[in-house]
Order: C-alpha cells, then structure tokens, then sequence
C-alpha cells in the first residue's frame, strides 16, 4: 500500500540486477513525489548518485535507466530532466486501484509492519503529582500519545507509561499545603497561603476531603503525626486529578511506575551495588548543583558516577556525602527496571526544562545495558498562550498556569489535540485562542473535520435518495476507469501518499507530519469539490450519469477513510456532521 516503496523497492532491484549494485550503493538515492507534478509520478537521483561508482556521465547512467524502466508493465513513461534526474509515470489504472484497495483495507490503510512487535516503551506526561497538569504538559501528554498511535500502527508493541515521582520534598511540600486547606476546611481562617506552598485552591477538595476522613482531630496534631498521613492522602487525589486531567484528551497510561516504590524495595540500592560493582562510581568532589547550598558541598566527598565514559560531558553525582540520593540515582534505577521488563527501545518524552538532563540519563542506560538498550529523549518546547494579540498567563484554580482542564472545557478536546502537533516538537508553538474557535478553512482543524462531514453529508444523502447502494462491497464493483481526469488522479496521489507519511512520521518521531498531511488532503478535496461547483463534469453526484457518480463516490470514500485513520492517530474525532 505504500506505493512510494513498491516503486522505489522495483526501481532499486533493476539498478541492483543491472549494474551489479550493492544495497550500499543505493542507499542515497532519492525517490520521491516531485513538487511539480507536471514533472510526473515520481523523481529518482539515481542517476546522479551512480556517476561515480559506475565512472560515467549521469547523463549517459540517465538514459540507460530510463530504458530499464520502461520495460515494467506498470511504467507508463520516464524522461530525464536536468542533470540526470529521472522523472517517472506510472499507468493510470496502477492509481484508479488504489482507491479499491484503500475502501478494501478501511481503517487498517496505511498500516506498516516494520516495527515486527519489537517493544518500546515511551513514558510522558510523568509530572510531579502536586497539582493539575497545565499547557506545557499538555503538548507532552498529546506528543507522547500521539507518538504511541503511531508506533503501533506500524507494528511496534507500545506501552505506554507515567513515571510518578512521588518521593521527595515537593511531596512533603504537597502534604503541607493540603494541610492548610484542611484547616480552612474546618472553619480556620487563613489569610495567606505561607510562602513556599502551593497556593491553588484546586487543593480545596483535598482538604475537603481531609475533614471527611478524620473530622477536627488533626487540629491539634504535630506535623510528625499528620505529615505522612496526609501525604499518602494527597498523593492519590493528586493523580487523580492528573488522570482525570489526561482523560479529558482521551489519554491513558498501561503502566505507573512509582519513585517511592522503586526506593522502598531496595532496587535503587541493588543498582548502585551493580554499578559500584562495574567500577563505575567513586568518591570525589564536585561543583555544587544549581540552586544548592555552597557550604553543603564544599569540600565533601560525594559518590559519582563515571558517566563521561558513556558519552556525558562530565561525571555525576549519585549519593551525596551524607549518604542521601541525588534525584539522578532512582532515575537511573528507573531505567534499569524498563529495561529488565524487556524494554530494549526506549523514548522519553520530557519538557525543554530538562534537556540538559538528557546525556547523563542516555549514559546510565548506556552502562547498565552495555549498549544494548537504547534511549531517545524528545523534548517539547514551550507553548505561548494568546487570545489575538494578548498573552493568557493566569489561572486562578492553579495559582498561576493555565491548566490542561480550562484549555480543554474553552476550545475542545479535538482542537487542543490538533494544534499541539502542529509544529515540531522541539519549535516553540503559540496556541491562539480565538483562531482555534473559528469556523474558517484558516483553522485547520476545523477545515479537516469540514472535508469529513462534507463526504459523510454526500454518501448519506445517496442513501436517503437510493441512488445506489453505498455499501463498500458495493463500491468495490464501481468502475473506476472513469477517473480519468487529471484532477482524480491528482487527489488519489494525495490520498496514495498516506502510508509514507505515517512510516517517516513513526521513523523520524514527528506527529506533526500527519497533522500537515491532513491540513494538505483537506485542502486538495476542498478544491475537488469546488470543481463541480464550476463544471457538472466534475460534480460527484449526477444523477444523469450513475456509474461515474459512483465511481466519484469510491473516490471520496476513500478520502473519508484517510482522514478517519488520520485523525484516529491524532487521537481526534472524525466528524460525520459538524457540531
């Protein structure tokens, strides 16, 4: 179905035969749709690429090619253009059964199997439980999900996983703060949330929820008594919320692996052994971290971890000289643990906060799996809130951010999903408020959903009139040579495209090709519709001429169907009538 592969694959194995190629020897050639599609079906370097190792003009390459070519059934024609490029035409009807093919393989066009059931495990989101999710996770949570669609779709087995980092100061600090709201619950006046504590009043129902469980009788209670009490208590509504915060964009997680458990169990203790164990620690001094007490480290000797033998720029601190973890231990415990699951491919989806973290976590891996284990870190950028011209910056439930929840409840589900793919993730991206919600072709989303419904509202509409039976089955008989005009086969090439675009998208982790692929088809169908508006010889339904209508109709079910399972990887409806 991929039929940039197919002729690329039957272009390759001539060259391979003919000149006594190795695979080596054509890995750089290009074969692709050229911009110009005056040019014909596809363009090929090989040409240019072989000069050197066949010691000939490419010129001279050129013109042996093309007459290789055209010995193939399916090959309609090949001219050489420039400097040895080859351009290349493939029969119509190669292209009008292609539709045939969509209609027959429905939602399960463009599925790949190259990822051969290899396990990969791609863990997002993974922020601190103290509090809702807000944009700069959202772009994470959508990148990672999204992500994880398409890797499945090409044949890999996905889990996807939430790293909790439930052990540590900031959930004293969650604990303390909810203790707060537990005592305004019980009718205390607090005029001020004390400096260093989460302010949110999306706290309120933690303490609300405090009050339920023990009445008044914590009031008077030391912290040592109610801190861990509350602090189990306010973790779990916590990732609650943060579950609840995902559903809303119809993310969900297979698997939450704990901070706290990992170091209450003695595996973090068990990896430093193993490390200890490699010769790869020792006790040496080093500069403090930023933010850190000077005199803490001044002249201490801490436990390090050669991490520049594994590819970081210099070597980092695992145990403090008091004996405490640094945060760095149980993430390289952590990553031991994916791979001891059978996790051999691993991608992080992390915010721009942490791209300085990343060669330090790829060396651990590095050392713990003798290479064998690999790990991508895909950051996302920053997202700038505006409505028009103003930058959105405030929210009252968080505190501060705008969270995941009000983003959603304003725009929707679909539109937030879609715009945070809309650039690649590691460019900044700005999220208008005011163009998501317009009803224009200049919103994409909307433009995307609109070229859906319109194909829906036409197959339904040969429902109600019975013009013909609108069933698949049926439409797998249409006959679909009279597609016969440039501008068909001009969509079907759009439409043939799909299958490529999801295996460089799973390739090269960027989502945002579909989104820019769909934003393309739209647009294409768009213009195919509005031909009929123009000339009759272009109108999909004309009941004085029944067989090309049907035909039409394959065409644009075959479209419904690329934009259905398109949208479907975005984690986005496929609307059938507009709301």
């Amino acid at each position: 179905m991929n039929i940039v592969s197919h002729y690329k694959k039957i272009i390759n194995n001539i060259l391979i035969k003919e000149f006594s190629l190795q695979n080596e020897d054509i890995k750089n050639i290009s074969f692709e749709f050229p911009k110009d599609l005056s040019l014909g079906d596809f363009s090929t370097n090989a040409a240019m690429v072989l000069a050197g190792k066949l010691r000939k003009s490419p010129s001279e390459i050129a013109e042996n090619i093309r007459n290789l070519i055209l010995k193939n059934s399916d090959i309609e024609n090949a001219e050489i253009a420039g400097k040895g490029f080859i351009n290349i035409t493939i029969k119509k009807e190669i292209w009008q059964k292609l539709l045939l093919k969509i209609i027959e393989k429905k939602s399960s066009y463009g599925d790949e199997g190259f990822g051969k059931k290899e396990k990969v495990n791609i863990e997002y989101v993974s922020a601190n439980p103290t509090g809702p999710l807000h944009v700069g996770h959202t772009r994470g949570a959508v990148f990672g999900d999204t992500l994880s669609n398409i890797l499945t779709k090409v044949g890999y087995d996905v889990c996807r996983e939430y790293y909790v980092n439930d052990a540590g100061e900031q959930i004293d600090k969650l604990a303390r703060s909810s203790f707060v709201r537990y005592q305004e619950s019980c009718g205390i006046e607090i005029s001020s949330i004390p400096e260093g504590l989460y302010p949110g009043e999306y706290l309120k129902p933690v303490g609300n929820e405090i009050k339920k469980i023990f009445g008044d009788d914590l009031l008077d209670k030391k912290e040592d008594f109610w801190l861990p009490l509350i602090r189990n208590i306010s973790l779990e509504l916590m990732l609650n919320l943060i579950k609840s915060d995902l559903k809303t964009l119809n993310i969900k997680h297979d698997v939450f692996t704990s901070e706290y458990d990992l170091l209450s169990s003695g595996f973090v203790d068990e990896i430093f052994d193993e490390l200890d164990s490699k010769g790869l620690l020792y006790q040496g001094e080093t500069l403090p971290p930023k933010g850190s007490d000077t005199n803490e480290w001044k002249k201490k000797k801490h436990t390090l971890f050669r991490s520049k033998k594994f590819g970081d720029d210099e070597d980092r601190v695992v145990k403090k000289h008091d004996g405490s973890w640094t945060y760095f231990m149980p993430d390289i415990a952590y990553h031991k643990d994916k791979s001891k699951r059978g996790f051999d491919k691993m991608i992080n989806v992390w915010g721009a906060d942490h791209s300085g973290y990343i060669s330090r976590v790829t060396s651990a891996v590095n050392a713990l799996t003798n290479n064998q284990s690999s790990l991508e870190v895909k950051v996302c950028q920053l997202v700038r809130l505006t409505r028009g011209k103003e930058v959105v910056k405030m929210s009252k439930r968080s505190g501060s951010f705008i969270t995941l929840k009000e983003m959603v409840d304003e725009v929707g589900r679909d539109a937030v999903r879609f715009m945070m793919v809309t650039r690649k993730n590691d460019a900044p991206l700005d999220f208008d408020y005011e163009a998501v919600k317009e009803q224009t072709k200049d919103n994409p989303i909307f433009y995307i959903q609109y070229a859906h419904a319109r194909i829906s509202s036409v197959i339904r509409k040969v429902d109600t009139d019975n013009l013909f039976n609108i069933e698949d089955k049926s439409l797998l008989k249409s006959d679909i040579s009279l597609l016969d005009k440039s501008e068909d086969i001009a969509l079907i090439k759009v439409i043939s495209n799909f299958p490529r675009i999801i295996e460089q998208a799973a390739v090269y982790r960027e989502p945002h090709r579909i989104a820019f692929y769909l934003k393309d088809l739209a647009s294409t169908f768009h213009s195919y519709w509005s031909l009929g508006n123009e000339n009759s010889d272009f109108r999909v339904i004309n009941t004085e001429n029944i067989d090309t209508s049907m035909a039409r109709v394959a065409l644009i079910r075959s479209v419904g169907i690329t934009i259905s399972e398109g949208l479907r990887l975005l984690g986005i409806e496929a609307l059938d009538e507009l709301r």
